[in-house]
């Protein structure tokens, strides 16, 4: 009766024995009480382990995609260089006209 005076916030007040029978009941309505808080507690607690979880993976999951991304670039960066360096050499006709220049200096050989 102490506990759950204190709980609503009565500090030092004067309680009375309770008998054997209403200290049980008030006993097992407490504890009820308890083990309903503490299994929401840890469903709440379980369930932003498991979003947590989540959000991780799909930060890891962009993390790669963007990396992918950055790696296709490069490759693609490079290339376009050798490209450019093959159509600055001397004798490379056509590779500098683009698509069309490209195929008709192709027919010619």
């Amino acid at each position: 009766m102490r506990t759950k005076m204190r709980l609503l916030g009565f500090r030092g007040a004067a309680v009375k024995p309770l008998n054997e029978e209403a200290a049980a009941e008030l006993g097992a309505e407490l504890l009820g009480e308890a083990l309903v808080f503490g299994v929401g507690g840890l469903c709440v607690y379980l369930e932003y382990l498991r979003q947590a979880g989540q959000s991780r993976r799909r930060e890891e999951h962009l993390e790669q995609t963007l990396s992918d991304l950055r790696q296709g670039l490069e490759q693609l960066q490079r290339d376009l260089d050798e490209l450019r360096a093959q159509g600055q050499r001397p004798g490379a006709q056509g590779h500098t006209q683009g698509g069309a220049g490209h195929a008709q200096g192709g027919a010619r050989h």
